[in-house]
């Protein structure tokens, strides 16, 4: 029997070596070799993939990162297999790398689904239970009457939810609607007609989301404007936009959607990409109280500068790309890395593997 070949695991992240995550590794692959080197924060003047000696770049056959991809595609010369620690591309699109080369590349897309539907689901339920007036109450020491303690509050029993994008983010913030008694109309880009099309075989944290895609009591699709109409005119009280961002989905909300949105004054959350939203016409729909309010996880630009309109728009809440975030977030880019190695030996299709045709 042939020895396996040896490869050469690069891992270059915002994070400290950890022995436990290495082990991971190399229980499943010993014959993988692993070098490990923390990436500087990002700044001015600091060039993605100049972190990692010439030498380094030159024998990695496997590179594990977010976007310090090499500087040029020269440098790495033997890589095969690029695995992303993030959910989306856009960060590393224009890398010839990712644009125009044979390197095979995947996401960890399925990973965040926990925290972002806590995240989506906690900020829309403070704006329905009037966390904020209420903690401003405190504040002054003031016990409201109950006219006061009664306007503007809401529960999500018999609510609609509109999920544009349902992949795995999606499918776990609809798991989470349901229990709370919303109903849920889902949203793709292509069409699901059969239940075969509606299940997720892609990764997904066990225990969540929608694998067979039987939560939805509607489903709506399309890449044109005329299908997004019909979709966001269901009288939803909450749309989540949860769509990759690609040539076709930029500014995909705007001054006509938004529009649709005030005949039910629906409540907007964007945890995909600020880009997906026309701000401009998003700050005009606040100020006009065309929809009750918006969370936003993402902006356009990030940083939002100090001086944004954004940030003082009423009913808004911004904060700063951490939806994602969790204390198990490297464990599950780790159990991805581990199973997508396993496949490239095996010469299967990755998990979550980029499709070029599609940009996501």
């Amino acid at each position: 029997m042939r020895a396996p070949v040896q490869e050469h695991l690069l891992i270059v992240v915002a994070l400290e070596e950890d022995p436990r995550l290495v082990e991971v590794i190399r229980k499943a692959h010993p014959n993988v070799n692993i070098t490990w080197v923390k990436s500087p924060s990002r700044g001015p003047g600091v060039i993605p993939g100049a972190c990692v000696p010439r030498d380094i770049w030159q024998s990695a056959t496997i590179l594990l990162t977010d976007e310090e991809l090499p500087p040029r595609p020269e440098y790495a010369p033997n890589l095969k297999f690029i695995q992303l620690h993030t959910a989306g591309i856009d960060q590393v699109s224009k890398h010839p790398m990712v644009a125009n080369s044979t390197v095979k590349i995947a996401t960890v897309s399925g990973i965040h689904g926990p925290p972002i539907a806590e995240w989506v689901m906690m900020s829309y339920l403070t704006f329905c239970r009037k966390f904020y007036t209420s903690y401003q109450w405190q504040q002054k020491h003031e016990w409201h009457g109950f006219g006061d303690r009664m306007r503007g509050i809401y529960d999500n029993q018999g609510k609609r939810v509109g999920i544009l994008g349902y992949g795995s983010v999606g499918r776990h913030v609809a798991r989470v609607s349901a229990a709370l008694g919303s109903s849920v109309i889902a949203y793709t880009m292509s069409p699901r007609d059969t239940p075969e099309s509606r299940r997720d075989r892609g990764y997904m944290v066990p225990g969540t989301g929608d694998p067979e895609g039987v939560i939805p009591e509607a489903w709506f699709s399309g890449k044109d404007k005329a299908s997004l109409h019909e979709f966001l005119s269901q009288d939803l009280d909450h749309l989540v936009i949860s769509v990759p961002l690609t040539r076709s989905t930029e500014k995909f909300i705007g001054p006509e959607e938004f529009k649709i949105l005030a005949r039910n004054k629906t409540f907007v959350t964007n945890i995909s990409r600020g880009r997906v939203i026309d701000q401009d016409a998003l700050i005009a729909a606040l100020h006009a109280g065309d929809i009750r309010g918006a969370a936003l996880d993402v902006t356009d630009p990030e940083p939002l500068p100090v001086d944004h309109p954004l940030w003082d728009a009423p009913n808004c809440l911004v904060s700063p790309h951490m939806s994602f975030l969790s204390e198990k977030a490297f464990d599950r880019i780790f159990d991805i890395l581990r199973i997508n190695l396993g496949r490239l030996f095996r010469g299967e299709k990755l998990v979550n593997q980029l499709e070029n045709s599609k940009g996501y």
